[in-house]
């Protein structure tokens, strides 16, 4: 009898220790879910829905969009989190979940290195410093320079306090000592009304909305904060113009930590061949995306490396939104 029962014990030990191998084999059996911390309709939608699809073709599976934004994409972010690590939940993250939340919220219900397994870097994104066609400066460079020569603010728009395009003010205006205000907005496409219609003169927005309007001449690029995109390639980075700061500003896949190796293997493979295609290197260009892959392992020593900087960002500018 105790032969027996040590026998079982055993067998079922050995089952228990093979279960992520295993299961692995036969992943994904069943439609993977991606979670999108953004809103419909938005860059990281837009983004999430296009791989989803591209992943379904690669994994014989579908990948299913589910949206559920809400606190600088913390809620979404969280979700994933604490979601099963089996493989079957998926994200699309960026800076605001990833690097700026841990910057910007004391009380952040999740840790952005430790619960959580990347996949991979998507590829880098940029964000633009726009001007209306009436403010006397063409480049970053003149703009400061105006600023220290009136002696007054430089008011710039941004999405919301503690947005990309917030930090990216905060990073000019610690880097230069220039004074500057900041005006926080619902979104990008409300700055770029205001713009052209001369009640605010600059602001941040991201690519997709501002390279259209750039391009027809409608809105000026005075910046890219903080690398030169190729979706503008005429417009002059940070470091090019004096403001000493060079930063990737990566989108990047992640599961919850604790997700089996052999199935972070598979969909990290997924991910990489799909951003080789040149269909999808085009259609992230379209969206200001420079698809570059990284392994999982990189992107978390980035965000590993980078979190404490932005904080020291948000503490001097008194960035809080707890």
């Amino acid at each position: 009898m105790r032969s027996t029962l040590a026998t079982l014990l055993m067998a079922l030990s050995a089952t228990t220790l093979a279960a992520p191998d295993g299961a692995a084999n036969g992943y994904p059996d069943r439609p993977i879910r991606m979670l999108l911390p953004f809103s419909a309709g938005g860059g990281g939608d837009i983004l999430g829905r296009f791989l989803a699809e591209r992943l379904s073709a690669r994994l014989h599976q579908p990948v299913v969009v589910e949206n559920k934004p809400g606190a600088a994409g913390t809620i979404g972010t969280h979700a994933v989190a604490t979601s099963a690590p089996d493989g079957y939940t998926i994200m699309i993250g960026g800076m605001s979940t990833h690097q700026l939340a841990p910057a910007t919220y004391a009380r952040l219900p999740y840790d952005p290195v430790r619960d959580f397994q990347s996949l991979g870097a998507i590829g880098s994104s940029s964000i633009v410093m726009v001007a209306s066609n009436s403010y006397p400066a063409n480049t970053l460079t003149e703009a400061i320079a105006l600023a220290r020569r009136q002696g007054t603010p430089i008011q710039y728009a941004s999405w919301g306090a503690g947005s990309t395009g917030h930090f990216c003010g905060e990073v000019l205006r610690q880097k230069t000592g220039i004074a500057m205000q900041h005006v926080p907005y619902k979104g990008t496409s409300q700055i770029i009304t205001d713009i052209l219609g001369n009640h605010i003169a600059v602001g941040f927005v991201d690519m997709v909305t501002a390279t259209p309007f750039v391009k027809d001449g409608k809105v000026k690029a005075l910046a890219v904060c903080t690398r030169r995109s190729p979706s503008l390639p005429q417009v002059p980075s940070y470091k090019e113009q004096g403001v000493d700061f060079d930063r990737e500003l990566n989108w990047a896949a992640y599961v919850p930590a604790r997700t089996p190796k052999p199935i972070v293997d598979k969909l990290s493979a997924a991910l990489e061949a799909t951003l080789k295609e040149p269909e999808v290197v085009n259609k992230l260009l379209s969206l200001g995306i420079s698809a570059r892959y990284q392994s999982g392992a990189e992107q978390q020593a980035t965000n590993v490396r980078d979190i404490p900087m932005w904080k020291e960002i948000a503490r001097q500018a008194n960035i809080s939104l707890d």
